[in-house]
């Protein structure tokens, strides 16, 4: 049984939130708050495992709120659901005590999966910047699957070099570059030779 308290001022808001939490077999909604101050009180009443709470609350702020819930609920995790997002915001809200964080936009494709992880106590943070980031560790672990022609072949892409002119300067067959290209943006998981040249400069093969 997961439960669940929704935190948000709009009433509609508040009532999609429980119709697509409660469709979900073994999760109920414990209650509603309509500001920051209600929704610390009911968490102390009804101790959720999850409480999803808006940012922008009246009263009592998400950030006053977070703070106060996970000081006095440890195990009560929070989840913050709103329409806007900076780096800045994200850092403070896990300053307070936040375990995750969801774009209002992003609720369709990623609500249950916020709710389910939460619930686990482990951490969901869903935004641009997360997706960028996580891209970016993605795309470097891989760079270490190239090998040292497919490193040789990067460089030369991106000092603007054609296939023809990577094939004479290696000794090698332009359809041996091509395939080579092929693997190295596999690996890389970039889908255009725009991209590739543009993965190549900004990590630096210009000087390498």
């Amino acid at each position: 049984m997961i439960k669940i308290l929704i935190a948000d001022d709009h009433d509609v808001v508040r009532s999609g939130l429980r119709s697509i939490l409660e469709a979900k077999s073994k999760w109920i909604v414990v209650g509603e708050a309509c500001n920051g101050r209600q929704a610390i009180n009911m968490a102390l009443e009804t101790t959720p495992d999850v409480v999803m709470l808006d940012y922008y609350m009246p009263i009592v702020d998400g950030i006053e709120a977070t703070r106060e819930i996970r000081a006095r609920l440890p195990r009560t995790q929070v989840l913050i659901f709103t329409m806007h997002h900076s780096r800045a915001l994200l850092e403070e809200l896990q300053e307070a005590g936040a375990a995750g964080f969801l774009l209002k936009s992003d609720a369709n494709g990623h609500l249950l999966k916020a709710i389910e992880t939460l619930a686990a106590h482990k951490p969901y943070f869903k935004t641009a910047e997360t997706d960028e980031l996580e891209s970016q560790r993605q795309s470097s672990a891989d760079e270490y699957s190239l090998t040292n022609r497919e490193h040789g072949v990067l460089r030369l892409v991106a000092e603007g070099l054609t296939n023809k002119a990577i094939a004479i300067t290696l000794d090698i067959s332009p359809k041996t570059v091509e395939t080579h290209r092929a693997s190295i943006m596999r690996k890389l998981r970039l889908s255009s030779s725009a991209s590739l040249v543009r993965y190549a400069v900004r990590n630096g093969y210009l000087e390498a």
